[in-house]
């Protein structure tokens, strides 16, 4: 079971009232349920069939009758019924008969099981108003199954709290759009510049989604490269063509004028991401080989004649826009590669590399994790020589920094 972070009464003061819902997958719903202010504790289980004491595996088949359902015990002087009832079908869609998303069958049908007398005329009357804002944005009848609650067998204890066990994955969101009159819409973003050129787009939902946090933080936190990304709610992809589904948060979407080129669903690792950035930027190229296939530059490029004698500068990361090398630590080693004394610091690191039969000490990019070349210890003075492919720099001239 999920205890909300925002409990802060003492149990003997607080004002329970316990509630069952259902809409797809339990372990989506109850994370998204569980940052409502109020949620004192949900438990995921099972409820509506003809099985005692069912499992996973056999609610999984579709033949128990059985709906994936969430207890619920919320605090009634922070958190209404009648707010929850609103968040809940601000969360999933309730026109679609077993079925959210991806997930099909009896066991994701969307079903409210209440308690009392009171909560059955709340939920009667909040469905009656939110049919009509559906019907007026073009959906179908409410499929909401509303039922008395007759029993609830708790799911087996790694389904609890799973989307917080789980970091690598996706929170799904399954919602309309369709709101409330009381509630602001999500606005409308134009969205004409991302017709323009490459773009990133990232799909994030309305609510709190841990799996697109920790993108920010592993991925977007340390993005400074020269293809724009946006955040974007699944609602705001107007004028965009986009063929990945967008209910899983967060969805990776990379655009070419506007097209989708190739989308990813949920979280994506710094390596996943610049790999995928790496072949959407680079292409079947010389600077994609040199990059993740550790090749090597030809010597005399073309890129190292154009990088050899730039004006005053930095050198950077050409997938993340990080800066790797400063012309001040540059010199000409007359060897045909870019040659430094140092690299800016915290940018690189180095592993051995005994490929070829040789041994050496490869750079590779501590942001995109792209080789970079090789270091030896033949530099002036007794220094460093890091040997750098041109191919995988781009250059910006000091005076064009952004501070």
């Amino acid at each position: 079971s999920a205890t909300s972070p925002y409990f802060a009464t003492p149990q003997n003061k607080v004002n329970l009232e316990t509630t069952y819902i259902a809409g797809g997958c339990y372990w989506g719903l109850e994370n998204l349920i569980g940052q409502i202010k109020g949620i004192q504790e949900t438990v995921v289980g099972f409820s509506g069939g003809h099985i005692d004491d069912v499992t996973y595996n056999e609610v999984s088949s579709g033949n128990t009758g059985h709906a994936e359902t969430i207890m619920i015990k919320f605090d009634q002087d922070q958190l209404s019924f009648e707010k929850l009832l609103l968040e809940f079908f601000k969360f999933h869609n309730p026109t679609t008969p077993n079925q959210q998303g991806n997930d099909i069958g009896t066991q994701y049908r969307s079903t409210i099981l209440y308690t009392n007398e009171e909560q059955r005329l709340a939920i009667v009357n909040t469905i009656e108003v939110y049919q009509a804002l559906l019907t007026d944005a073009g959906y179908g009848k409410i499929a909401t199954e509303v039922k008395p609650i007759q029993e609830f067998y708790k799911a087996e204890k790694y389904h609890q709290d799973y989307i917080k066990k789980n970091p690598n994955g996706y929170c799904p969101d399954h919602s309309t759009g369709v709101k409330f009159k009381e509630e602001i819409s999500s606005p409308l973003i134009d969205n004409t510049i991302l017709a323009l050129g490459k773009s990133i787009v990232v799909i994030e939902p309305e609510g709190y989604c841990p799996y697109c946090e920790k993108f920010k933080a592993t991925v977007v936190k340390n993005y400074q490269g020269n293809i724009p990304l946006s955040f974007r709610l699944a609602s705001q992809l107007q004028g965009l063509t986009v063929d990945s589904p967008t209910w899983a948060t967060p969805t990776i979407l990379f655009l070419e004028e506007g097209k989708e080129v190739f989308g990813h669903q949920g979280y994506m690792s710094p390596k996943e991401f610049y790999e995928a950035l790496g072949y959407f930027k680079l292409g079947n190229s010389e600077a994609y080989r040199v990059a993740f296939d550790e090749g090597t530059d030809a010597r005399f490029c073309k890129e190292y004649e154009i990088f050899k004698n730039t004006p005053d500068g930095i050198f950077i990361d050409k997938l993340s826009g990080v800066p790797l090398f400063d012309t001040k630590d540059r010199f000409n080693s007359s060897t045909g590669w870019l040659s430094f004394t140092k690299p800016i610091d915290g940018s690189v690191y180095t592993k051995p590399d005994n490929s070829y039969g040789m041994r050496r000490t490869e750079i590779r990019s501590k942001t995109s994790d792209i080789h970079l070349g090789h270091v030896f210890p033949d530099g002036p003075n007794g220094m460093p020589r890091y040997c750098i492919n041109a191919t995988v720099l781009e250059f910006i001239k000091r005076a064009d920094i952004k501070i």
